[in-house]
Parts: structure tokens; sequence; C-alpha cells
């Protein structure tokens, strides 16, 4: 597995990226997810330490936790103890997908673009109705279950996924709502 583990404006020493690789370690050997890599990175916010990781597993799927304390093994400890809640919550979930599922997940390629936020007042008319287009990359669509889409979309502490729905391949959204619910997006006509 690779390791990648940075800091913001923050000298990491030896000893904390040995303990990161063993504590991280031993939560994937413990949840066996067969991970690829894992980023860590380490900032300041103002009198705390933040402790951002996201680990990528063989699956496809992508865990991410964030936290922050005053002391940096600390925010890592808490940032550890969230990723672990999580794999040990969406572990028999993981299995269970990966059991019944005969082949493994299709991918379709899309762009992705990043689109240039507006800084003009609100009462005056924008110059444009184009957008402008900041960076564009290439991604990829995942062909899921309603089920998966959610666990990914969950496991990976992003608000929205969009994907393809399994059932009818058509295009579908799914959302975490303010009220802490999810939302699913099903066009009639998405195929």
């Amino acid at each position: 597995m690779r390791y990648q583990i940075t800091g913001r404006q923050l000298d990491i020493g030896s000893a904390l990226q040995q303990h990161v690789k063993d504590e991280l370690s031993s939560i994937l050997d413990k949840y066996g997810q067969r991970p690829t890599d894992a980023e860590v990175i380490f900032s300041k916010d103002a009198h705390n330490f933040v402790c951002e990781a996201t680990v990528h597993l063989s699956t496809g799927m992508t865990a991410a936790a964030k936290a922050a304390a005053t002391e940096i093994y600390a925010a890592f400890d808490k940032c550890r103890d969230k990723m672990e809640k999580q794999l040990r919550r969406y572990k028999r979930r993981l299995k269970d997908h990966q059991r019944s599922r005969q082949h493994p997940v299709e991918l379709s390629p899309a762009s992705a673009y990043i689109l240039a936020a507006t800084d003009e007042a609100e009462d005056s008319e924008p110059e444009s109705l184009a957008p402008m287009i900041v960076a564009e990359m290439e991604t990829e669509i995942a062909y899921l279950s309603v089920g998966e889409a959610v666990m990914r979309m969950e496991l990976s502490g992003a608000p929205v996924l969009v994907f393809r729905n399994e059932a009818h391949k058509g295009v579908n959204v799914v959302y975490r709502r303010d009220d802490g619910n999810i939302g699913w997006i099903d066009p009639k006509d998405s195929a």
C-alpha cells in the first residue's frame, strides 16, 4: 500500500509518519478492505491541528475522515477513529455487495469541469450566461444499485454522487439533504 503523509505549512516528523502508517495499517488489516493507497494531510487551523485522511480501496470505494484537536497526534487519533467507525459500519454491507455482484463495477467515461465562482453583486446582471471553465478533467461514472451509491457517497463524505442505475442504465443522483436524510433523483427518461 502506498502512503502519502504531508503537512500544509507544517513539518511532519518521521515518528508521526510511522505512527500514521502503523495505525492505518492495523485498521485496514482488521477490516480487510484491500486498500491501494492512503493520503493523510495535516494542517493548522488557529489553535487546532486538522487531520484529513482518505483511503482508496481496490473495490473502487473511497473512505474519508476529518478531525481536529489541539495536539497533532490527538487530531490523527480522532480521524483514525472516525475512519474505523465508517469501515466497521459498512464492512458487512461491503462484503454483501461484493459477494452478490457477479462482475466488477462497470464504469463509463465522463468529463468533469470546475467553473469559476462569480463575485459580481447580487443586484447586477452577469456579463454572460456562459460560465468560465477553470479546470477540465476526465472522470468515470459507475453503474451501481441505489444502495451501493448511497454507501459510496457516505464512505467518501461527499454531499452528492452521480451514478448510472444498474436497473435501467439511466443517470441517477443521490445527495445528502439538509434534514440529514438522503435524496435520490431518478429521471424518467435518463437512459
